[in-house]
């Protein structure tokens, strides 16, 4: 018994331990997203929802992701999409070894909660359907439950374009809803970012659904294929259409991301800073104008090098209320202040 209870804290150890921890986050995180946002996806199908479709999956979508990140926020950063983990690694916002068990877990919650949501419909699906799985644009079609399917008339080349523009669009919402130099919205970040995908949804989900998440499309695809619909799934215009939801998104991501930091991100102050990861917090108590005391006479606790060979010294922000102190980079072969005279730091 004292050795099963070893056993299991060991495991629970290192589940506490990163990048598992993460890995966890985002598995419940886009657990709850997938099986939610199939959920309203089965209402409207199986309810034939058709006139109100379009807007009650745009939100119900949007209010899926919206506690989805509130969920993993806190561990992960929310990521729940593939395409947004590979957005962020791209820009150092997110360590590249978490890349591989974050996609892992987001594929594996997607594939389990769609296998719920089958599980929760599966007599209504049999009631709609007489049993018989079908693909669209049948009239009686239950794939769209759990995955997207291009309208009829909608090329592959404008499918691709269709993911790239929407997923795009989306991590310019999700740069923005995060930038602490721009919005500065931290209580109210997950609910920008479901407004964002709401109005994506409703902008672009005509021609293929708004898939706009990897894990959201292919996991669930898999699952229809093992449950009865088949390769039907991945057949859809001749194999050429299960792909784009796929690969679309991550270029739309990678390109999303990048475009926000060439027209918005780099034009801040201190982009040097804030380039090499170095954030600089600003508050409303600090003060523009600053004292620096001069280098040689800082003692040996105040003065130091960074890891990049920078010399920095604690420079003091004084008003009428309070003292605060912040940690500015200098380089060493910068000219000497002294202490008279008053140094400007813009933040």
């Amino acid at each position: 018994m004292e050795g099963c209870r070893r056993v299991i804290d060991r495991f629970l150890l290192s589940l506490s331990r990163s990048p598992m921890k993460e890995a966890c986050a985002e598995f419940l995180g886009t657990f709850f997203l997938i099986l939610c946002g199939d959920g309203v996806m089965a209402a409207i199908t199986l309810g034939r929802l058709d006139h109100a479709a379009t807007l009650v999956s745009a939100f119900g979508w949007g209010l899926a992701i919206l506690i989805g990140i509130c969920i993993a926020g806190g561990i992960s950063g929310g990521h729940l999409n593939p395409a947004v983990t590979v957005a962020m690694a791209c820009m150092r916002k997110c360590p590249w070894k978490c890349v591989f068990p974050y996609i892992l877990s987001q594929y594996l919650a997607s594939f389990i909660a769609a296998a719920l949501v089958y599980t929760v419909y599966y007599d209504a699906i049999n009631e709609f359907d007489n049993g018989i799985r079908q693909m669209p644009p049948d009239v009686n079609s239950t794939a769209q439950i759990f995955s997207t399917y291009p309208q009829a008339y909608v090329s592959i080349g404008a499918c691709f374009i269709d993911q790239v523009v929407g997923t795009a669009l989306l991590l310019i919402v999700i740069c923005a809803a995060t930038d602490k130099r721009s919005t500065n919205l931290p209580h109210i970040q997950s609910a920008v970012i479901g407004l964002g995908l709401a109005a994506i949804c409703l902008a672009f989900g005509q021609n293929c659904g708004a898939p706009l998440n990897p894990a959201r499309d292919l996991g669930p695809r898999i699952f229809t294929a093992l449950a009865g619909w088949g390769l039907k799934t991945f057949s859809v215009r001749n194999w050429r259409w299960f792909w784009i939801p796929v690969i679309g998104p991550h270029v739309g991501a990678v390109l999303g991301v990048w475009l926000y930091h060439f027209f918005i991100e780099m034009h801040y102050r201190n982009y040097e800073l804030l380039f090499n990861g170095r954030e600089l917090e600003r508050t409303e108590e600090q003060l523009p104008t600053v004292c620096i005391t001069k280098p040689s006479s800082v003692s040996s606790n105040e003065r130091m090098l960074s890891s990049d060979g920078t010399e920095v010294f604690k420079i003091s922000y004084k008003n009428s209320e309070k003292e605060t102190s912040n940690e500015v980079p200098q380089k060493e072969e910068a000219p000497q202040k002294t202490s008279e005279d008053p140094a400007s730091l813009l933040l």
